[in-house]
């Protein structure tokens, strides 16, 4: 498994050692660093932590909860005091000094205590200052290597060479791990829902191709059209499309891996001749006009910066009357403009650095606020037809994938390692709880480039689907394929 980005090197004689020189073995750590670990949990993580947390000696803090976070070494508490917050106990995750017993989402609720801990180590410096040097001390005064799994870009920010660092840093991994994840319809990215029925085997699959469907029908897909899917993916939406509405696609993307597999399941789909996977940048596309443009999960990829320039090609290469579906993750607004000046996250403000989602799984990567995307969207000379939230399908989504990860969990570890297969794990239960809480949002926009005026759209569109599923209750069974 290779990627574009730098990797962190690791640093072998990097390793806390005893006063003769001998690295301390697992579980024999003296009382003193035992009792400094235990002042600094109880800081970091409050007098009252929301589950237990169990060290290497079986000493506990705590309830007795089903679900238990287990420090491994006195590493995890070393990598958190060089880094408080988030992005420490992360670090700590990936190395594997820290780990999570039962259920992901309950542990989890350790992160607003976290958010709030480097006020407490402060704030109680008469107790956290000792415990801390007594822990460096033993440990050395070294920081330790950080994991593999942790990317560092090179170049120009958002320049096609640095684009594609960063794009293959979270795609290039192993697309039979993806299989794994996201199942037979190879969909990485919000899918749409009729019931929360996440933990069937088949509810993912169905929901997946719902929403393959659903951003078809929004765009009015008519037989011989050619349609551009920027961000391709491993060709999912252009073989639905091709199958169902008998267009003529073109696939972009920058993961050759991606391409590679995309182009592999169009041959054996015997869908050469309509459909075409480039290993192309946005930015270079020469073959417009297109009739249709999907971009999902996609724009989170594009920055800020680039925004204009990603609406302003999207729009060159559609014809007049042309429609575009941009599908992608936002943050919500901040009407009240008390953090005017500092990018939120809903009502948490942005990390000032880079945070665990930009280090480990999408480097460079950015959220955007629907209005200011919408604002873009039309600068560009779209007019915006149609928009939809679809946060809290996207919740049961993560939920779905967290599920097949963990049921996989030995196969994923052997494809892709220990290292980032935990932080699959970390990010997509976090984020399905951001979902969940409305800290995230994602929205479907669907956009024209007018025609003198000339929309092309029904006066009255209805996009939901024209056979849809009937709830059902659990005793009713898993549905029959």
């Amino acid at each position: 498994m290779t990627t574009n980005c730098e990797p962190v090197e690791a640093e072998t004689s990097n390793r806390p050692r005893r006063p003769d020189g001998q690295p301390w073995a697992a579980g024999t750590w003296p009382p003193p660093v035992t009792d400094a670990a235990r002042t600094l949990l109880g800081a970091l993580l409050g007098d009252t932590p929301p589950v237990r947390v169990r060290l290497w000696d079986g000493s506990t803090l705590g309830p007795d909860s089903a679900t238990r976070i287990v420090v491994r070494s006195p590493e995890a508490l070393r990598r958190v005091l060089l880094r408080p917050g988030q992005l420490g106990f992360a670090r700590a995750f990936v190395a594997g000094d820290l780990d999570v017993e039962g259920d992901i989402f309950a542990a989890l609720a350790v992160r607003e205590a976290i958010d709030t801990a480097p006020a407490r180590l402060r704030g109680d410096l008469s107790a956290t200052a000792p415990a801390a040097l007594a822990l460096l001390r033993a440990l050395g005064p070294r920081p330790p290597a950080l994991p593999a799994e942790e990317a560092r870009l090179r170049g120009r920010r958002h320049s096609t060479r640095r684009d594609a660092a960063a794009i293959s840093h979270h795609y290039d991994v192993s697309n039979d791990f993806y299989r794994l994840v996201l199942g037979p319809t190879m969909v990485y990215s919000c899918a749409v829902w009729e019931t929360p029925e996440h933990t069937l085997d088949t509810a993912l699959d169905r929901a997946q191709t719902e929403k393959l469907a659903l951003v078809c029908r929004k765009l009015g897909l008519r037989p011989g059209e050619r349609l551009l899917d920027v961000g391709c993916g491993w060709g999912s939406l252009l073989l639905h499309a091709a199958r169902h509405h008998g267009v003529r696609g073109v696939g972009v993307t920058i993961s050759l891996e991606q391409a590679a597999l995309a182009r592999a399941r169009i041959a054996e789909a015997g869908l050469a001749d309509a459909i075409e996977i480039r290993l192309q940048d946005y930015r270079e596309i020469p073959d417009g006009p297109f009739d249709a443009i999907s971009s999902i999960g996609m724009v989170e990829h594009v920055g800020r910066a680039m925004l204009p320039t990603y609406f302003d090609s999207l729009y060159g290469l559609l014809r007049p009357g042309g429609r575009l579906l941009n599908h992608g993750i936002s943050f919500p607004g901040d009407p009240a403009g008390a953090h005017r000046g500092r990018p939120q996250l809903g009502p948490i403000p942005l990390p000032v650095g880079p945070d665990f989602l930009r280090r480990y799984v999408f480097p460079d990567g950015e959220l955007h606020e629907i209005g200011l995307l919408t604002t873009l969207t039309q600068a560009a000379g779209f007019e915006v037809r149609h928009v939809e939230n679809l946060r809290e399908h996207y919740g049961l989504t993560l939920r779905a994938w967290v599920r097949r990860l963990e049921e996989n969990w030995d196969a994923a570890v052997a494809l892709v390692g220990p290292g980032r297969a935990r932080v699959w794990r970390l990010y997509m239960a976090g984020s399905a709880l951001s979902f969940e809480s409305g800290q995230s949002q994602i929205h479907q926009t669907l956009a024209v480039r007018p025609d003198h005026g000339r929309s092309g759209q029904p006066l009255r569109p209805r996009y939901d689907s024209p056979t849809p599923v009937e709830p059902r209750t659990p005793a009713q069974g898993r549905p029959t394929t």
